[in-house]
Parts: C-alpha cells; sequence; structure tokens
C-alpha cells in the first residue's frame, strides 16, 4: 500500500509480517503485538516494528520502546478514534521518538489530527488517491488543541495540565 509521509508518497523500507510469516533474521520488519518476544530475540541492530490493536494498553511497551523503530497503531474503521490517544500517549507519555504509523482505515480529514497527536506515516487504504490525502494536509493551517509537534495552538484555548 501506499506510504504518506508529511503529505508525500514515500518508499516503505519495512516488511510487514502477519501471524503466520517466518520471521526473517535481518531486514526491518513489523510484527503484530503476539510476536513482540520473538521480534526481540532478532540481533539488537535490526530494525523492529509492532502493530497494536487498538484495545491494547500503551503501558505494556515501556520496556521494550528502546528496542523499537516504529509502532503501528489501527484504525479499524473510521470512528474508532483509540489510535489517535495510543500515539499521543507513545509521544506525550512514554517520549518515544521513532516512527508511528497509522494503519487500516483513516479519512484524509483526519490527516492533519493524525500528524498533531504524534503520527509520522500513514498506510494509505486501499482504493485512496494521494491526491486528497496531500490537499488535507494543507487544507487547514490553524488548530485549537495542543499538539505534540511543539507548535503553539492559535485562537482561544485551555492549556492541559499534564
Amino acid at each position: 500500500m501506499p506510504l504518506l509521509e508529511n503529505g508525500r508518497l514515500v518508499a516503505d523500507a519495512w516488511t510487514t509480517l502477519d501471524a503466520e510469516s517466518p520471521l526473517p533474521a535481518t531486514g526491518a520488519v513489523i510484527v503484530p503485538l503476539s510476536r513482540l518476544e520473538e521480534g526481540l530475540a532478532r540481533a539488537p541492530g535490526e530494525k523492529l516494528g509492532v502493530v497494536i490493536p487498538q484495545d491494547a494498553e500503551i503501558d505494556t511497551l515501556r520496556t521494550v520502546l528502546p528496542r523499537l523503530s516504529l509502532v503501528a497503531v489501527t484504525f479499524p474503521i473510521f470512528r474508532d478514534g483509540r489510535a489517535f490517544s495510543q500515539a499521543r500517549a507513545l509521544r506525550e507519555h512514554l517520549h518515544f521518538t521513532g516512527e508511528i504509523r497509522a494503519t487500516g482505515k483513516p479519512l484524509p480529514d483526519q490527516y492533519e489530527f493524525l500528524l498533531r497527536c504524534g503520527v509520522s506515516t500513514v498506510d494509505l487504504p486501499p482504493g485512496s488517491d494521494p491526491e486528497v490525502w496531500a490537499h488535507a494536509h494543507t487544507r487547514f493551517r490553524t488548530a485549537y488543541q495542543p499538539s505534540v509537534l511543539g507548535e503553539r495552538a492559535e485562537g482561544a484555548t485551555l492549556r492541559r495540565v499534564l
């Protein structure tokens, strides 16, 4: 599937494995959460990512985050927004600096909010028009919510105390 970063299509250097695929000894791989321990057994220098379901507790990744280069959050349907909270928690509370990838069925209208929550890349759903997503990246310039990007919110806003 096409991969979008900062409104542009980019090459995907990662291989996403399912629960049955053999785990290669080398190369950047993304494993399901159920196979994370197996992925962690690879050589420490190999890039490892994990796909987490929308009902996963982010705090369970706390001890392994230093070994992860990528965490993929899942949007199974457009109205399930738990992945927004997961991405934000990864950045704000666990201070994850690696790639956060949105997978599943996010909508172009959600793109700017995905970025403001800490998502780095979006695995575009099948049938998506990359031009629509690129336009969504430039469509909104004013935001009232605080961002994990360190941007200043414009307009009247209530500051959150964490």
